[in-house]
């Protein structure tokens, strides 16, 4: 068995912004593919998912880097959702972390983990039953997982949906638990996930081999998949808030410096093949 990626904490790592000369040297003779958490990273994190508006500077910012290298969007949002929340033509995007996965022109259409549907349909209608009467919950139902944020709730309430969750959990096989920012997640249980995406997306476009450079930027515990997958051939920046254990190489601290990192790494791109 391998030995799991080394880790430091957030508070330790170097920021990205300091750095991005030192990223820009090993630019030179490679293939650059960006890889992007949406909430949190793109956007600030938001008393709900639908407040979670792209900057017009942000979205420039895509555009722009989408101009000179490959990029993809890797969210928890469902794909319908995070296409059009980015409303950028010619890039692709995984949504369910990576269940749901579409490039431009339909060339790259992937789906994972169809069977569970029945499973989630069932457990969406027990949670809905279950956590009704709780204020603040928002029970937000995506083609391959169902999101439970309670960032509205009240402390004392969130044991309480989290006693729920694990009764659905129990009552319909095939899924599993997953945590984040104010949220529980229930999502197929297979070995599927943001890091899996990654590769899966590398290889579709022939981009796995030793002259490409990976990036990945995410802020929440479901983007540590993406960092570990690129832990020792790609660059993981972390969007930080809280001190943690993370496979990041870098840091930012908010969603501006993320914008910043992006225009950054383009002027860099296009240096290079100047």
């Amino acid at each position: 068995m391998q030995d799991p990626p080394a880790q430091k904490m957030t508070d330790e790592l170097p920021l990205a912004l300091e750095h991005v000369k030192e990223m820009g040297d090993r630019i030179r003779g490679k293939t650059v593919v960006v890889f992007i958490d949406y909430d949190g990273t793109l956007t600030p994190i938001v008393e709900s998912p639908e407040q979670a508006r792209l900057s017009e500077e942000m979205r420039q910012a895509l555009r722009d880097l989408a101009g000179k290298c490959t990029v993809a969007i890797v969210s928890g949002r469902d794909l319908a959702n995070v296409r059009n929340m980015v409303g950028i033509d010619g890039i692709v995007y995984a949504g369910s972390h990576g269940f749901d996965i579409s490039g431009p022109g339909g060339y790259m259409d992937f789906q994972q983990g169809v069977d569970y549907l029945p499973a989630l349909d069932m457990a969406e209608q027990s949670l809905q039953s279950l956590l009704q009467g709780i204020p603040g919950c928002q029970i937000e139902r995506k083609r391959f997982a169902i999101a439970v944020h309670f960032r509205r709730v009240g402390d004392l309430q969130v044991p309480k949906i989290e006693s729920a969750v694990d009764e659905v959990l129990t009552l319909n096989k095939g899924l599993r638990k997953t945590g984040g920012k104010k949220i529980f997640e229930l999502r197929p249980d297979i070995e599927w996930d943001k890091g899996k995406a990654i590769t899966w997306i590398q290889q579709k476009l022939n981009l796995a081999h030793e002259n490409v450079l990976i990036f990945y930027l995410g802020d929440d515990l479901t983007d540590e998949d993406g960092f570990r997958e690129l832990r020792d051939h790609g660059i993981g920046i972390l969007v930080r808030d809280e001190n943690r254990p993370t496979a990041a190489h870098y840091a930012v601290d908010n969603a501006e410096d993320v914008r910043l990192f992006l225009h950054m790494l383009g002027e860099f791109i296009r240096d290079e093949t100047l």
